[in-house]
């Protein structure tokens, strides 16, 4: 059977290693994640619906079109996938149903949050949280009615910024009673904080420093020894891919085409999206002319 999730980062727990886990937010990303030697990646709705859409993460786009792009990223690379399962869509049914179509899709580990549709990046301002009895009720569910037991169930609180973190230390305790393999607390705002959530739960614990985000951006090493064991770095290749699309295009609207040089060369775009295995098709079975 293929590595799961729950595997690597059982593993990296146990042996006192620091899991990072880059984001892909488009099939091309994915393959390049693949190619580079990563264990394991994660989709995010906001790099996800940016990316395919062109829309921010503020409940545009609801499952049937994210649960589309997931399948087309997951598509182009083999490796086990941790996906943003949102609120899970709706109530207790729906978050069920969200976990198994993921689960039947060959998903690893989903993310199951307590925003109040319509939800909205961690890092942003207005978000809202849900009572926390039904968000209990979501975790529960979720971890109870999974179809593989193997499939890893994270429970993430945005408390922190609606109300403080004693709410969201008493939420996360509660997700973790109802099911929940690991947790992430959302945009803790100081080093004391982090500090404070990383000493306090026995599951994995998951954070996501953003660049431009609430939460101080601290090396891996530290969050590790803060008590993290696993960054999430959803944002960081679309940010990198936009601003590198941004400068080509800017170059070449000012006529100097200074950056013509600085792509990925073509021959090795072709080597990337699998152009060999396409062209071996092609000989094999094409009839000759």
């Amino acid at each position: 059977m293929p590595t799961s999730f729950r595997q690597i980062i059982d593993k990296a727990v146990k042996d006192k290693r620091f899991l990072v886990v880059p984001g892909a937010h488009d099939a091309l990303s994915a393959r390049l994640i693949q190619k580079i030697g990563f264990e394991t990646y994660f989709i995010g709705g906001f790099p996800a619906v940016g990316a395919r859409y062109g829309v921010p993460d503020v409940g545009l786009k609801g499952f049937g079109e994210i649960s589309a792009a997931v399948r087309d990223i997951m598509a182009a690379c083999d490796l086990p996938v941790f996906v943003d399962g949102d609120d899970g869509y709706g109530d207790v049914k729906n978050v069920v149903h969200t976990v198994q179509t993921y689960e039947r899709m060959g998903v690893s580990a989903i993310l199951i949050e307590d925003q109040q549709w319509p939800k909205r990046c961690g890092h942003m301002v207005g978000k809202k949280v849900v009572p926390i009895e039904l968000a209990e009720a979501k975790i529960r569910a979720a971890a109870s009615e999974r179809i593989n037991p193997e499939t890893w169930i994270l429970g993430r609180t945005d408390a922190r910024a609606v109300y403080d973190l004693d709410e969201a230390m008493r939420r996360a305790e509660r997700y973790i009673r109802a099911g929940a393999d690991g947790i992430f607390i959302e945009a803790p705002r100081s080093i004391a904080e982090l500090e404070r959530i990383g000493k306090a739960f026995d599951v994995p614990q998951i954070c996501n420093p953003l660049m431009g985000g609430h939460t101080p951006i601290l090396s891996m090493e530290e969050l590790g020894q803060l008590g993290f064991n696993c960054a999430v770095l959803g944002l960081d290749t679309i940010m990198h891919a936009a601003k590198a699309i941004e400068t080509v295009l800017v170059d070449m609207k000012s006529g100097k085409f200074a950056h013509r040089d600085d792509g990925m060369d073509f021959e090795d775009y072709k080597k990337l999206v699998g152009y060999d295995k396409w062209e071996s098709i092609d000989e094999r079975f094409a009839p000759k002319q």
